[in-house]
């Protein structure tokens, strides 16, 4: 077999396009559904990717929330936005953008389930609330995703895009209203965890994407998170992005043509004319067949694990594109992967 060629099928994108693959066909409600949860191993793009779900649902004239939950400030930037708080903003092409803060979530649960008026910080109840949080397991969480759903519940948006925690927490908050609901069995909590796991359950509102890479760990990742998800919550996988895949830069046709060349008389003269960069380049072309080669076959095991979740490929981006211009960017691809 030639030193070039790939040996496994080409996952995902060829020569910068889609190719048609054994897949399952992504979903084409995964924008029709209220709340999306997008979450990942730290480094594989999530936030961007929820920038860019966010950007093209509201380009598509929806009515949309993106919501960061652990308020580091990258979604902001991912908008081209100064930082933001608990009420929302105003970003591009009409995204409302807004950081989660628990402290202001308890003072409007309060306020609006049990009418009671809060004025600036509340605290003596926010540290009552905090000793209460660090007792119960699910407390602080269920803030969280109660926020979401809410906003879900009462149709303020057409769809709220949560840039979740990293792939090691994300259980804890999808699993808080199922925890509380075990530890209460009536009363007004109950009550609110019931509607939250209604809506948090059923598939056609609420959804959880999984984004990934063409790598091994970050694909071992993706694989144990879905089978947690399944295991510990009721939230649906709507999707699992496989972001950053390389392009097949060169067809077999080009790979037997360097193989060629680099073996033979022509690579011979090129070497006297240019000298050690034609080795360099060459070496550089086979780095990527070989990058894309592994890639292929990290996303193949992915696919063989999860055979019933759709997958979405986003190309590597060359370009060095960042905020504002990367989630445009990958607002587009999805949009592609999409239709």
């Amino acid at each position: 077999m030639s030193s070039w060629a790939v040996s496994t099928p080409s996952a995902g994108w060829v020569s910068g396009r889609r190719a048609h693959t054994a897949d399952v066909a992504p979903s084409p409600s995964l924008l029709d559904r209220r709340l999306l949860v997008v979450t990942g191993k730290g480094g594989v793009g999530k936030t961007t990717l929820a920038a860019g779900l966010a950007l093209l649902a509201a380009r598509q004239g929806k009515r949309t929330l993106a919501c960061e939950i652990d308020a580091k400030g990258d979604l902001a930037e991912a908008f081209g936005l100064g930082p933001v708080g608990f009420d929302p903003v105003r970003g591009p092409d009409g995204v409302r953008l807004m950081s989660m803060d628990t402290e202001a979530s308890l003072r409007e649960y309060l306020k609006i389930n049990l009418r009671v008026p809060m004025a600036g910080r509340i605290g003596l109840l926010a540290r009552t609330f905090d000793f209460v949080a660090d007792a119960a397991p699910g407390v602080k969480e269920i803030l969280t995703v109660g926020k979401l759903a809410y906003e879900v519940r009462e149709r303020h948006y057409d769809l709220v895009v949560a840039d979740a925690p990293a792939s090691g927490h994300v259980v804890s908050y999808l699993a808080a209203p199922e925890s509380i609901a075990e530890l209460v069995h009536v009363g007004l909590v109950r009550h609110q965890t019931d509607w939250m796991r209604d809506i948090l359950s059923n598939p056609t509102t609420t959804g959880a994407v999984l984004v990934t890479t063409p790598e091994e760990m970050p694909v071992t990742e993706t694989i144990e998170l879905a089978h947690e998800l399944r295991s510990r919550t009721k939230v649906d996988v709507a999707a699992i992005v496989a972001n950053r895949v390389l392009p097949e830069l060169f067809g077999h046709r080009e790979e037997a043509l360097f193989d060629a060349v680099e073996a033979g008389p022509a690579g011979q003269l090129l070497r006297e004319k240019l000298g050690p960069a034609v080795d360099t380049l060459f070496g550089a072309a086979r780095l990527s067949v070989g990058l894309r080669r592994r890639g292929a076959a990290h996303l193949g095991r992915l696919r063989e694990a999860l055979p019933d979740l759709p997958v979405l490929y986003l190309p590597e981006r060359f370009g060095g594109e960042e905020g504002l211009a990367a989630t445009k960017l990958v607002a587009r691809n999805l949009g592609e992967e999409l239709l």
